[in-house]
């Protein structure tokens, strides 16, 4: 007998479909969060075929905000901030509000009111954290000044478009919404408060609960977390941080009137503090992933493609201020305060695009009667369409970049001579990565004497070496400038410290090409990587796990054997 179940065919076919469109969308080098949106548009109401369950997948979506909130501030780094707060602070404030007044003169021209133009402007502000990251990774800049500004004007977005999450509900019970029911504050409606009074009512109540979270939480949740570390329970720990993680979001909620999502933001934030914070990332990553997927998926369900056909002009209009005005803004902004264009550049391309703060505020304006639900369409619409565009964008800034950094020459042999000088080193090994592992094969190179050249892509750790007299070079040595300049035909050998397999195989291919008799020594992380590795000519590949145990077998070996330690205890007897 078939049973209906909604929830499971919800399920299955969000993360079914969320799998497919995301592997091709990976395939052709598109974030996979654009494959999640495209899944939630075909099991939509408004394609043909099967169409989810819209009211549980709402639910999903609620869960998948509390988890995407948690891992944010789990994430979440005060000093990273600080170290970047005079440009960062200020930058993403004025950012965020010429983008709003973009947004709101583009709603005004659409006739729609005030509180929607705010809600359609806050939306087209933010940027997707988790594109960003991505960027920044594969171009290897999160160690860098620029990806470090981006990381920080990232992260006061998300603290602004929390804090916009929370008096929302406030605000719109005095603009024509339904935010008074949302609130549902029994001391604004028994005093009868205003505007001013509710707002100042829900900060009071806000700050309540960061004070709550500051003094009790900071102390009690590493200390739940430290105890039932040591019962030694793999899975009573996950359990452990997801429980705090949705109890925390709840209870503010329930308590305090806060929004799940700083409810969650600030539980991520007070876990922080713990030294087992990034064992509870790891743990609760493949949970807050999956859920993460179906928020997206939920989001591409309220997505009517046909809204496209039927007014396309408001939509190139919204995805121009995405791309191009808020872009502008950011590179205008980023020069006023005296940085290198070439920052100003990466900047503007980290922006030129929404992502999941925006599907948040969009859902709830939606919910509040702030946003008319053409204003969702455009949103969403722009965010698919931004994300797509984003690699394209950061290769224009990455061509742009590259001449700026290599002025113009008048002929081949002049550009030629502008590029990045080799090395007069010669029989000198090439050191890849000067991290956790690299920076001790260097000190042991530094201290033998032996010449080496480093390569790294952070600046401060190329500044700091060069003060100490070593000779590095900052940069991606998968890039064939970049590692021409190593003078790989010259070098005796190439150590490869960084953990990435794919660069490292492009590193280990473009060097043995250059130098067949170059020895290469690289690290791993599974047997496969190894596998990789070698095939692609590299001469000896060490994987951390082996060495681990290596090490144990040698101190077993070290040990006496059992009959003579028997020995000795009956000798002493």
């Amino acid at each position: 007998m078939p049973h209906d179940t909604p929830l499971i065919a919800t399920i299955v076919a969000g993360l079914g479909l969320a799998f497919v469109f995301g592997t091709i969308a990976q395939r052709f080098r598109i974030p996979p969060l654009v494959g999640y949106l495209l899944a939630g548009v075909a099991v939509g109401p408004f394609t043909p075929g099967f169409v989810a369950d819209q009211a549980l997948a709402t639910e999903l979506a609620e869960l998948g905000i509390i988890l995407l909130m948690f891992g944010v501030g789990l994430h979440f780094s005060l000093n990273d901030l600080l170290s970047v707060r005079k440009i960062a602070v200020p930058g993403a404030v004025a950012q965020i509000a010429v983008a709003t007044l973009m947004g709101l003169g583009l709603a005004m021209l659409m006739g729609w009111t005030v509180g929607a133009g705010l809600v359609f402007g806050l939306a087209l502000s933010v940027a997707s954290t988790v594109v960003l990251l991505r960027a920044l990774q594969e171009r290897r800049l999160m160690d860098t000044e620029r990806g470090k500004i981006a990381v920080g004007w990232l992260i006061v977005e998300d603290l602004a478009m929390v804090l916009a999450l929370v008096l929302f509900p406030a605000v719109a019970s005095f603009h024509g919404g339904n935010g008074a029911a949302l609130v549902a504050d029994p001391l604004a409606t028994r005093f009868g408060l205003g505007l001013t009074g509710v707002l100042v009512l829900t900060l009071i109540k806000i700050a309540l609960f960061i004070a709550l979270m500051l003094v009790v939480g900071r102390r009690l949740i590493p200390w739940v977390l430290h105890y039932i570390a040591h019962t030694g329970s793999r899975e009573l720990f996950r359990l452990t941080v997801l429980a705090i993680a949705l109890c925390i979001a709840f209870g503010a909620t329930k308590l305090f009137g806060v929004s799940l999502a700083l409810g969650a933001f600030f539980a991520g934030m007070m876990l922080r503090e713990s030294p087992l914070s990034q064992r509870a990332a790891q743990e609760t990553l493949p949970l807050r992933d999956a859920f993460a997927v179906l928020f997206f998926v939920s989001v591409g369900m309220l997505f009517d493609p046909m809204s496209l056909v039927r007014e396309p002009w408001p939509f190139v209009a919204t995805l121009f201020v995405i791309v191009v005005g808020k872009s502008i803004a950011a590179l205008v902004i980023v020069l006023l305060f005296r940085r290198p264009i070439t920052t100003a550049l990466m900047i503007s391309a980290s922006l030129a695009q929404i992502g999941e703060f925006s599907f948040i505020l969009a859902e709830l304006g939606v919910a509040l009667d702030l946003l008319p639900k053409a204003g969702r369409d455009l949103i969403l619409a722009g965010a698919i369409v931004s994300i797509m565009l984003n690699p394209l964008v950061f290769a224009v800034v990455d061509w742009l970049t590259a001449r700026l950094e290599q002025p113009q020459a008048a002929s081949p042999a002049a550009a030629a001579s502008e590029a990045i000088p080799v090395t007069e080193l010669t029989g000198h090994t090439i050191l890849v990565g000067y991290g956790r592992v690299g920076s001790i094969v260097g000190d042991a190179l530094h201290q033998r004497n032996a010449p080496f050249l480093a390569v790294e892509a952070s600046d401060d750790t190329v500044a700091k070496l060069k003060q100490r007299g070593i000779e590095a070079l900052m940069g991606n040595a998968a890039r064939a400038s970049v590692l021409r300049a190593t003078n790989p035909a010259a070098a005796r050998s190439l150590v490869i410290a960084i953990p990435e397999a794919f660069e490292a195989g492009q590193i280990v291919e473009q060097a043995r090409a250059a130098n067949a008799g170059i020895q290469i020594i690289a690290r791993a992380h599974s047997d496969a990587e190894v596998d990789h590795l070698k095939g692609l000519g590299a001469d000896i590949v060490i994987m951390g796990e082996r060495e681990i145990a290596r090490g144990m077998i040698e101190e077993l070996d070290r040990q006496p054997a059992p009959d003579a330690q028997e020995s000795r205890q009956h000798s002493a007897a």
